[in-house]
């Protein structure tokens, strides 16, 4: 069922695509994912906390930090090494990881997605802006984010040692609701805004060199990661930490570039980079299962 949930929901974006409500359907869906799915699974896995996530989260930040400075040697580019280090967590990286790796090796995701939201939140401004920010905004508009606002509320949460309502009836209720209804939303919504967007095979040539690179990266920052972070249970995690290397460019990037220098030129470079990424996240997942 985890294999075919992903799919299926994939699937149902396509469809819906095509439907007169995709208009609406398709910002509600990602409003509900945003704001609603993946903070309620952040809050859980937080307050029920495992050791381990402080690392998994800087792990992820200073990873999008070196891969940011990386292609900006190579590229000279901001916007380009932007795509190529700020990561679609939502949309596809918590369906793909329990796809793969089950539900409860997975949630290693959900500190590295608060390490990626918080680069995010914290650079892309920085990135695609023409004149300097002040940082009292970008603290502002970390602080915003509904992955650091989960985080929060998860420590205060900590505070009132909730930590027995674990196995409570109605809160793993909604946790389970909120699991799959987060990669429910992220599946469909990228069926929906693939069917939607046009691409050139030589866009794809491109993003497959880039995810081939990228990849690479991420074997030398997980290599380096088994060996050196006082981790764990590293090896339960070193799968979907590689993972993170594998996901295509964050969605809200054109939203950012197009606001604050009024082009779109890195449309392209996310729907090029999630078809590649599909490709890869799947034969990822065939490898592992095999191994």
């Amino acid at each position: 069922m985890a294999l075919l949930f992903p799919v299926l929901s994939f699937m149902c974006g396509l469809i819906l695509a095509s439907s007169k409500f995709s208009a609406e359907l398709k910002p509600l869906l990602s409003l509900l994912l945003a704001r609603i799915f993946i903070p309620i699974v952040i809050i859980y896995n937080m307050v029920f906390y495992k050791s381990g996530s402080i690392t998994l989260i800087l792990f992820a930040f200073f990873s999008c930090f070196i891969l940011f400075f990386v292609f900006l040697q190579l590229s000279k580019d901001r916007l380009a090494s932007l795509c190529f280090s700020y990561t679609n967590m939502a949309w596809l990286g918590f369906p793909i990881a329990i796809a793969i790796f089950g539900t409860e090796h997975s949630m290693a995701m959900i500190p590295l997605y608060i390490g990626v939201s918080i680069f995010g939140n914290s650079w892309a401004v920085t990135s695609v802006s023409s004149e300097p920010q002040p940082k009292l905004y970008l603290l502002k508009k970390m602080l915003q984010s509904p992955p650091v606002i989960a985080l929060i509320l998860a420590g205060v949460l900590r505070c009132f040692d909730v930590q027995h309502f674990q196995n409570n009836l109605i809160v793993e209720w909604i946790y389970t609701l909120a699991k799959w209804s987060m990669s429910f939303a992220g599946m469909c919504v990228l069926g929906m805004w693939l069917r939607k967007t046009k691409v050139h095979w030589a866009d794809i040539q491109t993003s497959a060199k880039l995810a081939v690179l990228k990849m690479l990266c991420g074997l030398i920052l997980c290599g380096m990661a088994y060996f050196l972070l006082p981790l764990p249970n590293i090896n339960t995690y070193i799968g979907v930490m590689f993972l993170l290397f594998c996901l295509p460019p964050a969605a809200n990037i054109v939203a950012l570039e197009t606001h604050y220098q009024g082009t779109g030129v890195s449309a392209k470079y996310i729907a090029s980079g999630t078809i590649v990424s599909v490709v890869v996240c799947v034969i990822y997942g065939v490898v592992v299962h095999l191994l």
